[in-house]
């Protein structure tokens, strides 16, 4: 019997041990997803930094070419639209957007209804990643949600006017 309460006691003694190594070994995890995701997040903004230099020492190199006339070559500042300026410094037009955000600014420029796989053309085009495996689908479905849309025809959708939006 005393042999019994022996292994008993030395088991309870080991699982306690686990225990608080494990304890000690999740609390160390912890700090380092939080370690990893601040990294992760430092590295995103350099690297957005860089791009940004980089493409700014393009810009720079861009707006002095030499463009010919008649007289022939000299140095002219060229005209670079906004649109140019945000695709040469790799910036999306559509940065920090969602989906339906984007798509409602597309359709609204567009002021006519648009066919999914084309608001995915110009999304895409614009810069912003659509996730899921078929982004057709991915964008439709986000606008069938979205009561800022209506459905038009098969996968076409229009926006709202804001005032209707709200009186939804």
């Amino acid at each position: 019997m005393e042999e019994l309460t022996d292994i008993l006691v030395g088991l309870e003694q080991r699982i306690n041990a686990y225990k608080n190594r494990l304890q000690e070994l999740e609390k160390k995890r912890r700090r380092l997803d939080d370690e990893i995701a601040t990294i992760k997040k430092y590295l995103e903004l350099a690297e957005t930094l860089y791009r940004v230099e980089a493409d700014k020492a393009k810009l720079a190199s861009l707006s002095t070419q030499l463009l010919s006339d008649e007289k022939g070559a000299r140095a002219l500042p060229v005209d670079v639209t906004d649109q140019s300026r945000e695709i040469l410094l790799g910036r999306s037009k559509y940065a920090g957007k969602s989906v339906p955000e984007a798509a409602y600014q597309v359709l609204r420029e567009a002021n006519r209804p648009m066919h999914a796989k084309e608001l995915v053309q110009r999304l895409v085009e614009g810069g912003l990643q659509i996730k899921g495996k078929t982004p057709l689908t991915s964008v439709a479905t986000s606008l069938k949600r979205d009561k800022r849309f209506r459905k038009v025809g098969p996968n076409t959708f229009e926006a709202l006017e804001e005032m209707l939006i709200h009186a939804v």
